[in-house]
């Protein structure tokens, strides 16, 4: 079983020598003004805390959009700084954008055009000009501090997510030898179909092309985008060695699922300050003996709130007898709410809450509990252990590690995932009950079955689902990509 001292030892023996540069546009450290003090935050992001582990582990660069209003406060004359502040072990080098930038950038192309055609959920990409322009200035920014980092030693490049298309091939078209350059794309890859409607289709092929090595979340996803290479590329598919051959150079394309660190998240849960945090939330929520229902996520369209929501209100249609024994807490962190799209699902959700609990209200209860605010990972853990039910209803999600952490935290072996059918996750965790989220009235039997379920059913569907996650951790993702990034050709380290 992969863990932290395994891939530290894969890093320390395997790797010493060369340089290992993250590119995200997220940075895993943001630091912020608080009155007169500057205080240091972790964002919440999937993808920041699986890469986080690695970079613990080997040392290296990080370079990521500096964001916080204090980021600049810092840095030092390299636009670095040394993370995390308690025990520094590697280092954040941070790219500036300006608001231009960033709106064209990040919350144009990035989140208009390609998140809403990556994830199939009826909401119509935006294809503009203007913010492609600057998408692809953004990309030479960022390929020249990888460029200034990696200097002539031999290093490893690996790239996150969609914000990085033409990344690879601006780092590639500069000739040097000393690059082994490899992206892990976190949200699933559309059909041939849906992607053909993308005006810099062949551009974004071209960029991708450009890796030694491109990984996605399930073998799915790699064969949506071999047939898109087939469809709009001028290249040679291999599919005995799952290669892409362009312009002479091979790029591998592989499937590596992500997940969490298992031991880490399961130990947390299990501690002081999570026992202390269940009893906050009772209080909180007035609990007493209710039943506790829980959903957590950011504010998106592609999550299914509204379609969850609606699957309760089914269920107490159906089931009028728990009205008033049956607590739901729904977490949404509002996200991206410069984009009109985002602040229409955060409407809707607001409009559902309150015409569910207008239907079903007594006295001082209401079903649902709607909060819109972040919370550590202290208050997720002890809401994860105080619920009967998890729901994670997403409408398409390239893996979901919200399910994996719900999982991780139950250490009881209680307790119900409901889990979308369109979601990575739904590939490992069949112990679920899963559901299409589209179909409320799955929702709602789901919702059913899981207050109903016998205490040892539920241990043995959490039993089984936590020895999955335990296996299957995120050293176990970290160290399968290294292990591959290993049989490319790079120089003799110095």
């Amino acid at each position: 079983m992969w863990t932290r001292e395994s891939l530290q030892e894969l890093i320390e023996g395997r790797l010493a020598g060369y340089r290992f540069i993250v590119v995200a546009n997220r940075e895993p450290y943001v630091h912020r003004f608080d009155e007169d003090r500057i205080v240091c935050s972790k964002p919440a992001s999937g993808m920041a805390t699986a890469v986080n582990p690695i970079m613990m582990a080997s040392g290296g660069v990080w370079v990521g959009h500096g964001s916080g209003d204090a980021d600049h406060a810092v840095v030092d004359e390299r636009d670095c700084v040394r993370v995390p502040p308690e025990d520094p072990r590697y280092t954040l080098r941070r790219v500036w954008l300006s608001k231009e930038e960033e709106k064209g950038f990040y919350f144009g192309s990035s989140n208009e055009c390609l998140w809403p055609m990556c994830h199939v959920t009826f909401t119509r990409p935006r294809f503009v000009a203007e913010d492609w322009e600057t998408y692809r200035r953004v990309n030479e920014k960022f390929a020249q501090a990888v460029l200034e980092e990696a200097g002539s030693e031999p290093s490893f490049v690996f790239i996150q997510d969609y914000h990085f298309c033409l990344l690879p091939r601006l780092l590639k078209n500069e000739g040097r030898k000393n690059l082994v350059v490899a992206q892990f794309w976190h949200v699933p890859w559309p059909n041939p179909e849906v992607f053909r409607v993308c005006p810099w289709k062949d551009e974004i092929l071209d960029g991708l092309l450009g890796n030694d090595l491109l990984g996605f979340h399930l073998r799915y996803d790699c064969q949506n985008f071999f047939e898109s290479v087939d469809r709009f590329a001028e290249s040679r598919i291999d599919h005995e060695r799952s290669e892409v051959v362009r312009g002479g150079a091979a790029t591998r394309v592989s499937s590596f699922p992500i997940s969490i660190d298992f031991e880490d998240s399961s130990r947390l849960a299990a501690s002081p300050r999570v026992a202390e945090a269940m009893d906050g939330w009772r209080r909180r929520l007035n609990l007493g003996d209710r039943i506790l229902g829980g959903g957590i996520e950011r504010l998106d369209y592609t999550k299914g709130i509204v379609e969850r929501l609606r699957g309760l209100d089914r269920f107490l249609s159906q089931h009028p007898e728990q009205a008033g024994r049956l607590q739901f807490v729904q977490i949404a962190v509002p996200s991206r709410t410069h984009l009109e799209s985002y602040r229409r699902i955060e409407d809707e959700v607001d409009e559902a809450v309150e015409q569910i609990n207008w239907r079903w209200r007594q006295g001082r209860w209401r079903p649902i509990v709607l909060l819109k605010e972040h919370h550590d990972s202290v208050q997720m853990a002890a809401l994860h252990r105080l619920c009967r039910f998890f729901i994670v209803s997403s409408l398409h999600d390239g893996m979901n590690l919200v399910a994996k952490e719900f999982v991780a935290s139950r250490d009881d072996e209680q307790g119900v995932l409901i889990l979308s059918r369109f979601t990575g996750a739904i590939r490992e965790l069949d112990d679920a009950l899963p559901v299409n989220p589209f179909a409320t009235h799955e929702i709602a039997d789901a919702i059913a079955l899981a207050i109903d379920m016998p205490s040892e059913e539920q241990r043995r569907r959490m039993h089984r689902m936590r020895e999955t996650v335990a296996r299957n951790n995120v050293y176990r993702w970290g160290g399968k990509i290294l292990s591959t990034l290993l049989h490319f050709d790079l120089p003799d380290s110095p």
